[in-house]
């Protein structure tokens, strides 16, 4: 199975405009999670649906409006006019969520970030409570200090989250992670403006309908589930070629 799925006690804020969106979002994240109708049990082989289903012309348009393409996004890396975005939806929890930042993040970054393609942006949504929370806390913390990334990789090492994300766990990961001042990056994970980051950011994937994890925004198109390299490649490769072809139009 490619994804990690939890129950939200929290209503989903759907507005009119991003309703089918959050509806097809939604059955993606349920056909990446059902168990596979063939190859090896668990696989997920044949789960992914994003690139053969796709919401309508507006709902996309709305779903791909959501990158926020900031210049000082400590939690992006890539372009802010990169011709492509990939928006995540994660936990530091989440066992798939660790597996697409170990197996696929690091490939797509080396191929098509570091070209001027793709950018990608983080969103913390975290599902699996208290310890999620405040490891996401922690990730934009790290973040101040241009350690999100080092951070990142720490949280999502194999075998991390069985140590779980307890306070001193978590300073200690910012330690590894080379977070200079350790005293800022305590005062920062308890403030106020990690807080209300981390509420952004799930009210945004409440609203479209995210309901497990790690689930992206590929130019609007979603993908649920730590889906194969493959599937990354050749929706990038659509996107962009989306993208030039309407550049050649204008």
């Amino acid at each position: 199975m490619p994804s990690s799925r939890t129950t939200f006690t929290k209503p989903l804020l759907i507005s009119a405009g991003v309703a089918l969106a959050a509806i097809t979002l939604g059955v993606v994240s349920w056909q990446a999670t059902k168990p596979a109708e063939s190859g090896p049990a668990g696989s997920g082989s044949g789960a992914v649906a994003a690139p053969r289903t796709s919401p309508r012309t507006d709902a996309a348009a709305e779903l791909k409006a959501l990158a926020r393409r900031e210049s000082g996004d400590k939690l992006a890396v890539g372009r802010a006019d990169a011709p492509v975005v990939l928006i995540e939806y994660s936990d530091f929890k989440c066992g798939y969520c660790g597996k697409f930042a170990r197996d696929t993040e690091p490939e797509l970054v080396k191929k098509y970030v570091e070209d001027g393609t793709l950018r990608i942006e983080w969103r913390n949504f975290p599902i699996f409570g208290a310890e999620s929370e405040a490891a996401a806390k922690a990730a934009w913390a790290a973040g101040q200090q241009d350690r999100f990334d080092a951070f990142h990789a720490a949280a999502y090492a194999e075998g991390s989250k069985e140590k779980g994300f307890a306070g001193p766990r978590l300073v200690e990961l910012a330690r590894e992670a080379g977070v200079p001042d350790l005293q800022r990056f305590e005062a920062d994970m308890a403030g106020e403006q990690a807080a209300a980051a981390l509420k952004k950011d799930q009210e945004e994937g409440y609203r479209i309908g995210v309901t497990s994890t790690p689930s992206f925004l590929l130019d609007g198109r979603p993908i649920a589930g730590a889906q194969p390299l493959a599937t990354f490649t050749a929706a990038i490769a659509a996107a962009k070629a989306e993208a030039e072809a309407g550049a050649a139009k204008q």
